[in-house]
């Protein structure tokens, strides 16, 4: 048996790498979630962005080696940490089977962008490109804070390690 350790970035330099890694891929889905934030569907980019940040944070937590089957690989006393460490930094959805309620949550917090961008799809064209540009930014802006929370929560394990 293995010990969980082989599946997280092993350096800072793992890390750094893993983070852009999973930064361009938020950024590639924030464009897509813009693209069907311009759709004048109502409703169409919710659904979009919920299937589309979903999968994201899975891989996202597995490109870290953080998602619950590759956590409970650990031996218990780093398990520990990472939870811990997932809920210093924030982040909610590390190492967490991340299911729609879950990110619903999420996208709650960010509620004030999201009727603003339904909103602004009555207004035509004008309306159609603000939703694009605000679904953008608030896609990889939840993206990116994902992202960092994963590598604090690696940074956090591998110091751990370090010390034993």
């Amino acid at each position: 048996m293995d010990s969980g350790w082989e599946l997280l970035p092993s350096s800072s330099g793992d890390i750094a790498e893993v983070r852009e890694r999973c930064r361009r891929l938020v950024r590639r889905r924030a464009v897509v979630a813009a693209g069907v934030s311009a759709v004048p569907i109502p409703g169409v980019d919710i659904v979009s962005d919920l299937k589309l940040f979903t999968e994201l944070i899975q891989e996202v937590n597995a490109a870290f080696g953080l998602t619950p089957e590759q956590i409970e690989r650990l031996q218990p006393q780093y398990r520990m940490i990472a939870y811990e460490a997932a809920v210093t930094v924030g982040g909610m959805l590390v190492g967490k089977l991340v299911t729609r309620d879950l990110v619903m949550k999420l996208v709650a917090k960010s509620g004030k962008k999201l009727v603003v961008k339904q909103a602004s799809k009555i207004v035509p064209l004008a309306g159609q490109v603000a939703s694009a540009a605000i679904g953008f930014f608030a896609f990889r802006q939840i993206g990116y804070q994902h992202v960092d929370a994963c590598a604090k929560v690696v940074e956090e394990l591998l110091a751990a390690k370090s010390k034993n």
